[in-house]
């Protein structure tokens, strides 16, 4: 076990946290906390587990950092398993076991379920990818598939009219997907348009910038490195803050179904 950033041993200061944790609610889990987890199939590789069930999230959330002969060979997800793998930056080989793809920043598979997916660092330097996984939801007549690509072959819209927030969709609109993942990226001073009450649950992963996140309706500092977990019907809203870098984070919402009773 180590801390994500590699700042172990003791510390100049008080010991202090922002993370927040309030389970099957919210939750944010600031970089400086992360920890090293081992995960059986990744070798070399340093794992942050992040989202999980545990917390009150239906998928599990990972980052993933691939060093030097990095890899996983067992294969990630399987039987009633999706999963997707999003480049944060470096160069992966994944495969489904069929093909081969080399992807690097900016670069994101989806693999349906009953698909594992294998991966390995083609650079000296560490690799780091977000991943996640999720049970997969059948509907009848409708399947989802593979999808393979890179998100400057993107085009982003703006985000309910706001040419200041971009929304990127990486999965096709289609039914048999029952999620998505998107980008939404927020420049200094922007904001949602209104504070956000969904049955969708988020997990979110700071790639850029800083912001203000309401959460709850209570208002929480964040920034580049951070994870934000979001639960059903928690209220949520966001604005950057800054000067010249965007607040943007990817994040995962469940999508295309009617909810069971």
């Amino acid at each position: 076990m180590g801390y994500k950033n590699n700042n172990t041993g003791y510390l100049d200061g008080l010991l202090q946290s922002r993370a927040v944790i309030r389970k099957n609610n919210f939750a944010i889990l600031p970089h400086d906390g992360l920890v090293n987890n081992v995960i059986p199939g990744f070798e070399n590789c340093e794992c942050s587990i992040l989202g999980t069930p545990k917390l009150g999230a239906s998928f599990v959330d990972y980052i993933i950092s691939f060093k030097k002969d990095g890899a996983n060979q067992l294969g990630f997800g399987g039987p009633e398993i999706e999963s997707f793998l999003y480049v944060i930056s470096g160069k992966l080989e994944v495969s489904d076991g069929k093909e081969t793809h080399t992807l690097t920043d900016g670069g994101y598979i989806y693999l349906p379920a009953g698909e594992k997916l294998y991966m390995k660092n083609l650079q000296e330097e560490a690799t780091e990818v977000f991943l996640y996984k999720k049970r997969y939801q059948p509907l009848e007549n409708h399947q989802s598939y593979k999808v393979v690509g890179n998100l400057s072959e993107l085009t982003p819209i703006q985000y309910e009219g706001m040419a200041d927030v971009l929304l990127w969709d990486f999965l096709p609109k289609e039914l048999g997907f029952d999620m998505n993942i998107h980008i939404l990226s927020f420049e200094p001073g922007a904001s949602h348009g209104y504070i956000e009450t969904h049955y969708q649950e988020h997990g979110a992963y700071l790639l850029s910038g800083k912001g203000m996140y309401n959460l709850d309706n209570e208002w929480f500092p964040v920034e580049k490195g951070d994870y934000i977990f979001m639960s059903a019907y928690v209220q949520q809203a966001a604005y950057g803050v800054g000067r010249d870098e965007p607040l943007t984070y990817i994040y995962s919402k469940d999508c295309n179904r009617d909810p069971e009773i």
